[in-house]
C-alpha cells in the first residue's frame, strides 16, 4: 500500500509540474495586460521590470526542472499480459474474478472458490500486489525537449517585452517628439524656479540614472544646487496638466508635489519632512499655473497630505512634521485659514 501512496505522489506532483507553467505565464499575461490597460497607478507604482525578472526565474526553475524524472503512470488493473500469463485464460483455465476492496482493484483466479477458499485467494494476491512496484520512475525528458519547452517560455516573454515597448513608445513620456520634451522641460524648470528663488533646470531623466524604482525616488535633487531630476513617468503627469489640461487624480497631484519638493531642496531646505510639508503648500499655487483652479488644487494638495500620514517603512523621513498645519510652525501663510 505504501508504493501505491508513493505513485499516487509521484503522480500529483508530477502534474502540478506541469501545470504551474500555463498558469504561471497565463498570470503574467493577465498582469501585464492590467498594467496596459488598467489603472493609472499600477503603471506608476509597480516597475514592470520585477515581474520580467521573476518571469525569468520560473522558466529557469522550470528548465531545470524538466530533467528530473517523472512518475510513469501504472496502467488500468484490467487483466494485463502479465495477468494472462500469471494466471492463465481462456477456455482451458482458469477464470479471473474482480475484487474490490476500497478504491483498489484485483484479479485473481478463480474456480468456483467460496468461503475460506476465495479469501485465501484474495489474500494471496494482495500479498502478491504489495511485492510489486507501485510505480516506476521513467527516464528525464531528453535534453532537447526540455530546451523546446523553455524557448516556448524565453520567446512569451520577448513577446510580451516588445508589445510593452511599442505601447511604451507610443503612449508614454518618450512618445513626445524631442521639440514637446524640451518645451516641458522648460516649462518645469521655470516653475521650480519660482519656487526655489532662482534659476534652477529640470531634467527628464529619460535614461533612469539617477531616479526610478531602482532608486525608489520619483525626483532627486542637490540641496541648495540648480540641477534636479524627475522620473518620465511624472513629467508625463506634468506635461498633460500644462499641455493637455489632462487631470489623473492623485497621479496629478503626486507629480505637483514631486515638482515642488525637488524645488524647495534647491532652495536649500534639506529635511525631507519640511521639504514635503511646503511642497504641499506650494503645489496649490503651482497647480493654478499649470492649468487647474484653485479648489482643484487644493483637493489634490489635500489629498497627497492625507496620504503623507499614511506613510510607513522606508518613506518614513518624509512624513510630515506635526507643526505641518495650518497655523503651525511650518505654515507658509500663516494668515490664510486655508491649508494646504
Amino acid at each position: 500500500m505504501d508504493g501505491r501512496r508513493r505513485y499516487r505522489a509521484a503522480v500529483l506532483s508530477a502534474w502540478r509540474f506541469d501545470l504551474v507553467r500555463p498558469l504561471a505565464r497565463l498570470a503574467l499575461a493577465l498582469f501585464v495586460l492590467a498594467w496596459l490597460l488598467g489603472p493609472y497607478w499600477l503603471r506608476t507604482t509597480v516597475p514592470l521590470w520585477v515581474v520580467f525578472v521573476v518571469a525569468l526565474g520560473l522558466e529557469l526553475q522550470f528548465f531545470l526542472g524538466g530533467f528530473r524524472p517523472q512518475a510513469q503512470r501504472r496502467p488500468e488493473r484490467v487483466p494485463q499480459a502479465v495477468d494472462m500469463e500469471r494466471y492463465g485464460y481462456g477456455d482451458e483455465r482458469e477464470e479471473l474474478l474482480l475484487v474490490r476492496r476500497g478504491d483498489e482493484e484485483l484479479w485473481i483466479p478463480y474456480a468456483g472458490e467460496t468461503g475460506e477458499e476465495l479469501e485465501a485467494l484474495i489474500a494471496s494476491a494482495e500479498d502478491e500486489e504489495d511485492d510489486e512496484p507501485a510505480w516506476v520512475p521513467a527516464e528525464p525528458r531528453g535534453l532537447w525537449e526540455t530546451i523546446r519547452r523553455s524557448l516556448t517560455g524565453v520567446a512569451f516573454l520577448a513577446a510580451l517585452a516588445a508589445l510593452l515597448w511599442v505601447v511604451d513608445a507610443r503612449s508614454g513620456w518618450d512618445a513626445l517628439s524631442a521639440e514637446e520634451r524640451a518645451q516641458a522641460s522648460e516649462r518645469f524648470s521655470t516653475e521650480a524656479s519660482a519656487i526655489a528663488g532662482k534659476r534652477v533646470r529640470i531634467v527628464c531623466d529619460e535614461s533612469r540614472d539617477y531616479v526610478g524604482a531602482v532608486q525608489h525616488a520619483d525626483g532627486v535633487a542637490i540641496v541648495g544646487g540648480e540641477l534636479a531630476f524627475l522620473t518620465p513617468e511624472r513629467c508625463l503627469d506634468l506635461y498633460r496638466l500644462a499641455f493637455d489640461d489632462e487631470v489623473r487624480s492623485s497621479q496629478t497631484g503626486r507629480a505637483l508635489a514631486v515638482l515642488a519638493h525637488e524645488a524647495w531642496h534647491l532652495r536649500g531646505v534639506r529635511d525631507e519632512g519640511t521639504t514635503e510639508c511646503y511642497a504641499l503648500q506650494s503645489g496649490v499655487a503651482l497647480g493654478q499655473r499649470l492649468g487647474l483652479d484653485e479648489g482643484d488644487a487644493r483637493r489634490l494638495m489635500r489629498q497627497q497630505l492625507t496620504e503623507n500620514n499614511l506613510r510607513s517603512g522606508a518613506a518614513i523621513e518624509y512624513l510630515v512634521p506635526q507643526s505641518c498645519r495650518d497655523g503651525g510652525e511650518l505654515d507658509l501663510d500663516p494668515r490664510s485659514s486655508e491649508f494646504p
